[in-house]
């Protein structure tokens, strides 16, 4: 298919790369990354349809500098919601397609966590490159979990 070069790239921001948008934003960190984890989960279980919209909009504190929240179906891996405002186009696409530009495909492994027991909160970790215009690939890390029934949610931070 020859869409698919196109499709990785934009999986992979999702969940790996922010845009150049996020360049002047401060960097979260790993405790607020994972606390934002948990208020997803939370928005999620008392009402997934209000969350989803927040997530997408970034409102609520669902995008905080270049934090926001990711979340796919468990059933397919399609992606539901999309924290980062330049990705939206990937809305709809497999997150189990996600890769880096080094070509390491992380997005199973991230759709792997989303299918373990609720409660458990796994670490994907990988590279990709930083926000802003040089691109310099460094560490970055996603907390991942199931969110309740059938929906996974993940925010990812650089190291």
């Amino acid at each position: 298919m020859r869409f698919r070069p196109f499709f990785a790239a934009a999986l992979a921001g999702i969940i790996g790369l922010s845009s150049a948008a996020f360049a002047e934003q401060s960097r979260g960190t790993a405790a607020e990354a994972k606390a934002m984890l948990m208020k997803a989960i939370a928005a999620v279980k008392a009402d997934k349809a209000k969350a989803l919209d927040m997530f997408n909009t970034g409102e609520g504190g669902f995008r905080e500098g270049d934090l926001y929240v990711f979340c796919a179906n468990l059933s397919d891996g399609v992606l539901v919601a999309i924290g980062n405002p330049n990705l939206k186009q990937a809305l709809g696409m497999d997150v189990r397609a996600g890769q880096n530009s080094t070509g390491t495909r992380f997005g199973a492994e991230i759709y792997a966590a989303m299918q373990k027991p609720e409660g458990q909160i796994s670490q994907v970790s990988y590279v990709g490159p930083t926000p802003g215009p040089d691109d310099k690939l460094i560490a970055k890390v996603s907390f991942v979990a199931r969110a309740g029934g059938d929906l996974g949610c993940g925010v990812g931070y650089y190291k």
